[in-house]
């Protein structure tokens, strides 16, 4: 349904009982190209099949995960630190003897509970990664926790050698850590889908004959006729059949500006009503509606989406061919060579501990976590690690206009009074005094700045409204209107030649009796950091582009005052959607920002979607980052951040990784002279871990020198 039909207005008239607005049929524009991307139809379930597949079971299948996760990994912490205080190497580096007789059997048991509860999920995932001939971190993880536990278990029960029980258990502990902090990091995504259900209303106000019944809005057919009460969301998509009232519709459209329905306009299910009543005959339910639609697209486009491939995962997938191979050839060669199994067998089990990726595990996780909780406290929430990362790599963004750029406050730009007897101040005064018995939109926007100014309210008298001209009043004796430019056409009054301006905005007029007093001119104002945001951006490198539903005289004025490399005005969803993907088909890595219902498929579609706090639950979900405080500032910060986590991460990736490289050829004990003991390679394995979490932890410093 192509809502602007209905919604479009000239900007240069006003009306509320009284205020109006003069319909254009919207021609969408690309300072670029006149051409919009081509409309395609998206096909989404009815909201039950919508909530089951976005809904509680599979988002409840992600929050048990991870606290089962969290469980093992708690029960394995508690049971790994007896094991630590049981271990014979530990006890030698830290000075101390603990002996009891039956040590080594108490000590088998706790690290077989370990090994078979806490290693459960690393075990299964080993066959997984089999199944799917895609070995990776699971397969290491499990080829290096079951070799441990099968030697140590063996030296237990009479093998000459010593345990690993203690390498067993750490390791288990910290991919279990790893692991679960992952999860955390990356959950959420799910849920967009259901905040997009829960917008529309459970229930409708169903006309039948002379009163009203409540029923299900799953229960409305099409040509059922509802009363949307004031303030209440609209159930469905329809067309107004009796009453009049102003529509908020920006979370769904991106209109800035509330929308005046009257008898044969259409609303759309979803939509805020104003402060009047009216009734509506239902037009489109379940899947045909505007909003089940938008739930299409958003669902469409995160299927759709690629993941970056692990890094982590690719260096685990060669490292576990390369542990398996030297440990493998180890022990054959030894053998061969007439070596004692225990030898041989001994340089086996050494490669395999060695190869134990800690700190492989940790590289990522760590780097992750601390990366994700600076940037919070810098009003980054981090929900989609991989897009953080790769917002380094963003080429191109494109902004929502409203509540992104500008404010998404309907604002008094400027005000002035052409006679000499009335101040600037006086006639905001009378205005304002007249329009605090409107409810438009604009009659808020110009009461509000006078409140702000503190201009005293006069008394009004016989306040009436001029049908789609304006509002009238006797205020001191003098009939005072606020009127829209066709009521001084209609009455011959020239409009000065002060009110023209090039900006996106609505002209109404002050008049005293007939005589002509002084303008009052309104817009959607433009944030107070964008401007700088958009310097910030462009010495990046970055093109920068606007996409919205407002018409295209705003979407021009704003574009051209802070210097944008082009802009798409009058964009429904489906359009925004079609603009990333050209785009991103032109070979950008494209970010997309913006705070409502209707940008949710741009950002779930975008390389790196970023939503505003000041927006709507759904664009949050839907987004990979959100920026808190809603600062355009904040998205500098985002490419800043994101280049140094990276940058972080393949450092700690390249020394988990550079340690095996050294570490396994002296494992294997193939190097004359340059043999190491289990013990000496459970010491390198640990220093490996170690150093990675003090690099992992100077990512604080610096993200603390960006502003």
């Amino acid at each position: 349904m192509n809502s602007h039909d209905q919604q479009d207005h000239d900007q240069n008239t006003h009306d509320h009982q009284g205020h109006d607005h003069k319909g254009h049929h919207p021609q969408g524009h690309d300072q670029q190209s006149s051409k919009q991307p081509g409309h395609e139809q998206h096909k989404a379930g009815s909201h039950a099949a919508m909530a089951g597949a976005s809904g509680h079971t599979a988002h409840g299948g992600h929050h048990d995960m991870i606290d089962d996760f969290k469980t093992r990994f708690m029960y394995s912490v508690g049971l790994t630190i007896p094991v630590l205080a049981l271990s014979h190497m530990i006890q030698q580096w830290l000075g101390y003897d603990l002996t009891f007789t039956g040590k080594k059997y108490v000590l088998f048991l706790l690290s077989s509970v370990v090994f078979f509860y806490g290693g459960w999920p690393f075990l299964k995932g080993f066959w997984d990664e089999l199944k799917e001939r895609n070995p990776g971190m699971m397969v290491l993880i499990a080829v290096a926790i079951t070799v441990a536990y099968v030697y140590s278990s063996a030296v237990v029960f009479g093998l000459e050698g010593m345990d690993f029980f203690w390498e067993l258990a750490t390791l288990i502990v910290i991919m279990l850590f790893g692991h679960w902090i992952e999860m955390k990091s990356v959950m959420g995504a799910s849920r967009a889908l259901e905040l997009l259900v829960k917008m529309m209303p459970s229930e409708a106000h169903m006309v039948h004959g002379d009163h009203i019944m409540d029923v299900k809005v799953e229960d409305l057919n099409k040509k059922d006729v509802i009363l949307i009460k004031a303030n209440e969301k609209i159930p469905a998509d329809g067309v107004v059949v009796d009453g009049e009232s102003y529509v908020d519709e920006s979370m769904l459209t991106g209109e800035s500006k509330p929308v005046k329905k009257v008898k044969g306009d259409l609303v759309i299910g979803g939509s805020v009503n104003g402060n009047q009543s009216f009734k509506v005959e239902v037009a489109k339910t379940g899947k045909e509606s505007y909003l089940s639609k938008v739930i299409g697209l958003v669902q469409e486009a995160q299927k759709a989406k690629s993941r970056t491939q692990n890094l982590a995962n690719i260096a685990a997938r060669w490292l576990t061919f390369i542990a398996i191979g030297a440990g493998t050839s180890a022990l054959v060669v030894w053998v061969s060579l007439g070596k004692p199994w225990d030898f041989a067998l001994e340089r086996m089990v050494t490669v395999m501990v060695i190869s134990c990726p800690h700190a492989l595990g940790l590289a990522i996780p760590l780097v992750v976590a601390i990366s994700t909780a600076l940037s919070a406290g810098r009003g980054l929430l981090i929900r989609n690690r991989t897009a953080f990362e790769n917002a380094r790599k963003i080429s191109v963004l494109v902004f929502d206009k409203t509540g992104t750029l500008t404010e998404g406050k309907f604002g008094v730009s400027r005000y002035e009074s052409i006679v000499n007897n009335i101040s600037k101040e006086d006639l905001l005064s009378f205005a304002a005094s007249l329009e605090q018995h409107s409810e438009h939109p604009i009659a808020q926007g110009i009461v509000n700045i006078a409140r702000e100014l503190n201009l005293g309210m006069k008394n009004v008298e016989n306040f009436e409204s001029l049908t789609a001209k304006g509002i009238q009043g006797k205020i001191d004796g003098q009939i005072w209107r606020v009127v829209s430019p066709l009521y001084l056409k209609e009455n011959n009054i020239a409009v000065p030649a002060s009110t023209v301006s090039d900006a996106a905005e609505t002209i109404v007029f002050v008049l005293a009796d007939d005589t002509l007093t002084g303008f009052i001119a309104l817009a959607d104002k433009i944030r107070e950091e964008s401007p700088k945001a958009i310097e910030i951006l462009r010495e990046k490198g970055m093109k920068l582009y606007m996409a919205t539903g407002d018409n295209e005289k705003t979407a021009r004025a704003v574009s051209e005052k802070l210097g944008l490399d082009g802009y798409f005005s009058e964009v429904l969803p489906h359009q925004k959607v079609e603009i990333i993907k050209k785009l991103q088909r032109e070979g950008h890595f494209v970010a997309m920002t913006g705070d409502g219902v209707n940008d949710a498929p741009a950002l779930a579609q975008a390389d790196v979607g970023i939503a505003v706090g000041s927006g709507t639950d759904v664009a949050a979900e839907t987004a990979d980052i959100i920026l808190v405080n809603s600062n355009p500032k904040d998205i500098a910060n985002l490419v800043l951040f994101g280049r140094a986590t990276y940058k972080k991460m393949i450092q700690n990736l390249t020394w988990a990784t550079g340690y095996n490289a050294f570490a396994l050829p002296l494992a294997t004990g193939f190097i004359p002279g340059l043999v190491i003991s289990p013990a000496i390679g459970a010491v390198f394995m640990s220093l490996s871990t170690i150093i990675v979490a003090i690099n992992a932890q100077l990512l604080k410093g610096t993200l603390k020198n960006y502003q």
